[in-house]
């Protein structure tokens, strides 16, 4: 039985943590910070917080896992700096919290291609985010590397909706490793990695989600 964290809620991959959770017997308490209310459920705790000045000590941060599923693009948050803020700088502080607190099991949705070292930036800040959970030194910590994510977003992203479309009816153009994954799957994986909580640093590349 567990209590985990979830940061992400009213994402895509997210929403669909968040169902599979409060439907899990395993799942004792769900703590499911964000900046608007969600829908009141019995085993959820929903505070509403400021991801830019989290409340260091709030009791809720003793929890068993954390699921990481906070993630944007970099025309929708506004900037290089923005986007960097939510998918490195806002995941890094809920894990030190949680650490701080107790957590032994921390699961990401990261992405495909995810490298410190990469040349373009959108991999390089997700590679890095990964760089600095390890430090972190998390007894379990699980990276899920998807490629496209399908699902139906409720913001409006017209290119990515085409291609998802066009890649998800034609899967044999694009490489296993590139091709859409549903949403419900990712979620799936991260829901497993957080109650399972195997020991060491464990990634999950986009064709074994």
């Amino acid at each position: 039985m567990k209590t985990i964290l979830l940061v992400g809620a009213t994402g895509l991959v997210g929403q669909s943590v968040l169902a599979s959770a409060l439907a899990d017997q395993r799942v004792t308490r769900l703590v499911a910070p964000t900046r608007r209310p969600l829908a009141a459920y019995p085993k959820l705790t929903n505070p509403l917080v400021d991801f830019d000045a989290l409340p260091a000590d709030a009791p809720w941060w003793s929890v068993d896992a954390v699921i990481c599923t906070l993630g944007t693009t970099i025309k929708k948050a506004g900037s290089p700096a923005a986007f960097r803020r939510v998918d490195h700088d806002y995941p890094l502080a809920v894990a030190t919290l949680a650490r701080r607190h107790g957590a032994t099991a921390f699961a990401l949705t990261s992405s495909v291609g995810a490298d410190a070292s990469a040349r373009t930036f959108y991999l390089r800040t997700k590679g890095e985010t990964e760089n600095a959970l390890r430090a972190l030194a998390f007894p379990s910590l699980t990276l899920v590397r998807p490629s496209m994510i399908g699902g139906e977003r409720t913001e409006r992203r017209p290119l990515e909706t085409l291609a998802l479309r066009v890649f998800t009816a034609l899967p044999f153009l694009l490489p296993r490793r590139y091709r859409v994954v549903p949403a419900e799957r990712i979620a799936r994986a991260l829901l497993a990695a957080a109650l399972d909580a195997r020991s060491g640093t464990h990634i999950v590349e986009s064709e074994a989600i």
